[in-house]
């Protein structure tokens, strides 16, 4: 047999327009929970729906339309920037790249280039450092305007302040698009509308941060791992 399943009685009901976030050490099932929603796998058993349609009913492409899937490793190829960007719309202007990379973060260190938008990156993008390129690809999955935009791990590289920044800005921005973000850092999730926290490939809990940090142990001892005793300070 091929071991018992990754993930096993979740049940999640995500509302449209809701950021919620998926919280677990290595190994609890966080890439493998987002990859069953662009059907890169196919759950064994029970189903996912999107507007309550099981998504093995929708046509592939369209299903994948729907979705932006920003990966913690980004995908970036040899080309400009702004071509860089653009593969999320290769229909988008100039304007729309801009404020797509304004919302991402990115604004700010592709204007500082000499070229900016224009500047030729390397092969997968060897020239940037990685938070760069994070924001980079998170620029373009926003350009997508996907009705959902799944975030696997991709805001690791970045530090807290540009972090939170981002958070902010996707919030104003985007109050429309239904928002899952995996993560391993506790800052990463706070503000989310929901957190959901992967154990061995169950939920462990789920509600909000205040609401976790007084209900679930699992949840208190990841806060205080990372945080510390400055956490407790802010708590």
């Amino acid at each position: 047999g091929a071991g018992r399943p990754v993930l096993e009685d979740i049940t999640l009901d995500i509302r449209p327009g809701e950021t919620v976030a998926i919280l677990g050490a290595t190994g609890a099932g966080k890439t493998s929970l987002c990859s069953l929603i662009p059907r890169f796998y196919d759950a064994t058993a029970g189903e996912i729906r999107i507007d309550g349609r099981d998504i093995r009913d929708y046509p592939l492409d369209v299903l994948r339309r729907k979705i932006a899937f920003v990966l913690q490793k980004s995908e970036l190829f040899s080309g400009s920037i702004a071509d860089n960007i653009r593969w999320g719309n290769p229909e988008a202007d100039d304007e729309a790249v801009r404020a797509a990379a304004q919302i991402a973060q990115a604004d700010d260190f592709i204007s500082g280039f000499q070229d900016g938008y224009q500047t030729i990156i390397g092969e997968k993008g060897a020239s940037l450092s990685g938070g760069q390129k994070q924001r980079v690809s998170i620029a373009r999955a926003i350009l997508k305007k996907p009705e959902i935009l799944l975030f696997d791990d991709s805001t690791s590289a970045l530090d807290l302040g540009t972090e939170a920044r981002l958070q902010e800005a996707l919030r104003q921005n985007l109050q429309h698009t239904t928002v899952i973000m995996v993560a391993q850092r506790v800052a990463s999730v706070m503000h989310a509308d929901r957190i959901v926290v992967l154990e061995g490939g169950r939920i462990a809990a789920c509600g909000r941060h205040e609401e976790l940090l007084r209900t679930s142990a699992v949840y208190q001892d990841i806060y205080h791992s990372q945080l510390g005793k400055e956490a407790v300070a802010h708590a």
